[in-house]
């Protein structure tokens, strides 16, 4: 008596559902929420100085210092550029050194001091370099420009404790302040402007030399 057509299998279709109930025997069982992903996101304390202010903030832990100031602090002189370390905007001096605060997380600073350009001088107590960037034009939109001035104010410091920079022909000697010297150690502050020459100028003038 020949098979009725529904009865009909074949080699490929037993191999097709064996495969098939292998992997359904094998998937993990999704596990329900955490907590922690249907709540908030947890916090944490950090405490440093800004500005000579001592300031106490509860931030998730992936707020970088940028954010922490603007956001938090609401210092607005610090500029959100790239937001990636590639275009200096966003520069503040921590313990005396002038970083990428979009590159640094906020709670890495527990107890530093950092100054953002609010820090440096007021309209009716220019810190040197701001009154110098205003006399040689070293800006002109203006929205690097605080970045430019915290980090010229790093980088005559680094030159006065003779850190070496790539283009000192010899790292024995201490490091002058030169236009070669100045525009080597400024290469991470853009300015889309073009206002190189007078930056230049102006740390010149403040550092009390000729670039």
């Amino acid at each position: 008596m020949p098979e009725l057509p529904e009865f009909e299998t074949s080699r490929r279709g037993v191999l097709a559902v064996g495969a098939g109930g292998a992997v359904v025997a094998s998937t993990p069982a999704i596990a329900a929420p955490s907590a922690v992903t249907r709540g908030a996101v947890p916090s944490s304390q950090v405490a440093f100085r800004v500005n000579g202010k001592a300031q106490a903030l509860r931030l998730d832990p992936r707020t970088t210092l940028l954010d922490a100031l603007r956001e938090h602090l609401h210092l607005t002189g610090t500029k959100k550029g790239c937001d990636h370390g590639q275009c200096g905007a966003c520069t503040v001096i921590v313990n005396g050194q002038r970083i990428n605060s979009c590159l640094s997380l906020a709670l890495q600073h527990e107890g530093d001091e950092i100054t953002t350009i609010e820090g440096l001088g007021t309209p009716d107590n220019l810190h040197p370099m701001q009154a110098a960037f205003v006399k040689h034009d070293g800006f002109q939109c203006g929205y690097c420009t605080p970045g430019q001035i915290c980090s010229a104010v790093g980088v005559l410091d680094e030159i006065r404790q003779g850190i070496p920079s790539h283009v000192q022909a010899d790292i024995s000697q201490a490091p002058q302040v030169t236009n070669m010297e100045l525009r080597e150690r400024m290469s991470g502050n853009i300015c889309r402007c073009g206002a190189y020459s007078n930056i230049a100028e102006a740390m010149a003038e403040v550092a009390g030399a000729k670039a």
